[in-house]
């Protein structure tokens, strides 16, 4: 089924019957991928005195509980509220659902013991005013990543000034395939998060950061059209859906 949008005067073509899932599949077993120091996330039957809910100990249905960091087990949506001392739910922040999106894969720069993605490697690939989102595909890119446990790692991130430019394109949702934007461990600065949120000073309200996604290498570089959906938390994060509809 194909659909047509429109963006800038612009007229775009889309076939809504080849999605492609960026999300990371969450598992309550040691194959998920895991981050910021956590076990595994658990999904078990609920027990109450001789009830199991589970079919196969004798129950009618399938009943499970499930306990899960939505940080540190899966790809996940956060909004502001993620490091402000007011709340702010992701809910509340993110009120439309498909935008025009930008995918580029870039390999990160070696600085001493780190892996950096630069202003200067975003500006070859993303100008002013072209889309609404980004993804972000780290190179190399292995499979790996879909079970990947992260935590003492060092994993690559986001510069600052890399972060404030995608901000100044107009960018509004912005989606890495890595535990944060940030470097694992920084002290608190949380340069990228501020700096692509404009907090505390301007504060986008309704900009979104979505973290842990996987592109399979098949995907090719290009413009899509992002659907992104998120679980109805009232909470800073929640647990995310993005899919990617190759535009035509």
């Amino acid at each position: 089924m194909k659909a047509t949008i429109e963006y800038k005067n612009i007229s775009f073509t889309v076939d809504l019957s080849k999605p492609l899932d960026i999300s990371l599949n969450m598992r309550g077993d040691d194959k998920n991928p895991i981050a910021w120091y956590l076990d595994a996330p658990k999904i078990t039957p609920v027990r109450d005195g001789d009830f199991i809910g589970k079919v196969t100990e004798g129950a009618s249905t399938n009943f499970n509980n499930i306990q899960f960091n939505p940080h540190g087990h899966g790809t996940h949506t956060e909004c502001v509220g993620h490091i402000t001392r007011e709340f702010h739910s992701v809910h509340e922040s993110l009120k439309q659902f498909f935008f025009t999106t930008k995918l580029i894969s870039v390999e990160p720069e070696t600085r001493g013991e780190d892996k950096v993605i630069s202003e200067a490697q975003i500006k070859q690939v993303l100008k002013p005013n072209q889309v609404e989102a980004i993804v972000i595909r780290s190179l190399p890119n292995y499979i790996e990543k879909r079970s990947k446990k992260y935590s003492n790692t060092n994993w690559p991130y986001l510069e600052e000034a890399a972060a404030r430019y995608i901000r100044e394109c107009g960018i509004k949702h912005l989606l890495i395939d890595l535990p944060s934007v940030d470097k694992e461990k920084d002290e608190g600065k949380l340069l990228a998060h501020k700096a692509f949120w404009d907090y505390p000073k301007n504060t986008r309200f309704d900009a979104t950061i979505t973290e842990l996604i996987y592109v399979a290498n098949k995907i090719e570089d290009g413009s899509y059209l992002l659907n992104l959906q998120i679980a109805s938390f009232e909470n800073d994060a929640s647990p995310s859906k993005p899919v990617l509809y190759k535009l035509e």
